[in-house]
């Protein structure tokens, strides 16, 4: 029965979002929206509903170490899983220009998630000023690729374009955004239902399970999206996802979610998971210096670096649980 809520719960989000992205997209291209601005905000925001959604029914249930532990674990999953992957598929060289805004913002995120670890909570003042950053994020970013153009830009427009279901029906567009908010409610609440119930199975803390399982599971539709991509030899649009998913989860995840209700920051997290991922992000800017490239040796590290994380994880859940 547990397995079957957390699967469960993990398509619908996956379905959800889907059907969100695309309803949205639909009903932004009749209202003449443009492709960029539709890029960063419609699909950047429906990518990231499963992380949304299962923060929020985590932090309503009183699990605060699932809904922290969610994007935490998700953003050190899209480093080093997502992106460690699809660079041992292709390297992924990137365009200078276009990342030292995003790997700006990413720090910046990055930096935030350590502050508000120290402090051990996330208020809704806090949460409010996570909002307030992560609209400023976006109109610089707007802004920024409306003045001069790159290859990020024509990145967010084309995956907008193929995001466009081919129906210009209002009815329909709209039965397809608020079905797609109705799916990822609903396995949301699978999702995390499961997750508590095997925290107990397996003797381990939420937040272990948030970071690994919950964490992991969310962030399966970026993992296909890039390794899709990296295949397709858009190693752009790859690295694009997982930064605007990072940026994304920390000041709009845990923002929204902290507004909703306030967080506790589990103390396990506190002391270990947000310096894990300050360190991988650090790796990853270093990575991408040498040569704008992610190269496919860098990519086996990060795969490496998160075998043994999510053994730590357990192993040491388990004997603080004992």
């Amino acid at each position: 029965m547990t397995a079957i809520l957390i699967i469960g719960g993990l398509v619908l989000l996956a379905l959800g979002g889907e059907l969100l992205v695309r309803g949205a997209v639909g009903i932004a291209n009749l209202l003449r929206v443009s492709p960029l601005l539709t890029g960063l905000t419609i699909v950047g925001f429906g990518t990231s509903m499963p992380e949304l959604v299962t923060g929020i029914e985590a932090a309503l249930a009183g699990a605060p170490g699932i809904a922290v532990g969610n994007v935490v674990g998700s953003n050190i999953a899209n480093i080093l899983l997502i992106l460690g992957v699809t660079a041992v598929i292709v390297p992924l060289a990137i365009d200078p220009r276009a990342f030292r805004r995003d790997g700006l913002a990413v720090v910046a995120s990055t930096l935030a998630v350590v502050a508000f670890a120290l402090l051990g909570e996330i208020g809704l003042v806090a949460g409010l000023f996570l909002l307030a950053v992560l609209v400023a994020y976006l109109v610089w970013a707007y802004l920024g690729e409306r003045r001069s153009p790159d290859e990020e830009g024509e990145m967010l427009e084309h995956i907008a374009q193929d995001a466009a279901p081919k129906t210009r029906s209002w009815p329909l567009l709209a039965a397809m955004a608020v079905g797609g908010i109705a799916a990822a409610i609903f396995g949301a609440q699978f999702l995390v239902e499961g997750a508590i119930v095997l925290a107990r199975e397996w003797g381990v803390s939420e937040a272990v399970i948030g970071l690994s399982v919950v964490a992991i599971g969310t962030s399966l539709p970026e993992l296909i999206a890039c390794s899709v991509a990296a295949l397709r030899r858009h190693a752009d649009v790859a690295l694009g996802n997982v930064v605007g998913s990072n940026i994304y989860n920390v000041f709009g995840i845990l923002g929204a979610t902290a507004v909703v209700k306030p967080l506790a920051v589990p103390p396990e997290i506190a002391a270990l998971d947000a310096w894990v991922l300050l360190g991988v992000t650090a790796l990853l800017i270093l990575f991408l210096r040498t040569g704008w490239t992610l190269k496919r040796w860098e990519g086996a590290v990060f795969v490496a670096l998160y075998v043994a994380y999510c053994t730590w994880l357990f192993v040491g859940g388990s004997i603080a649980q004992a």
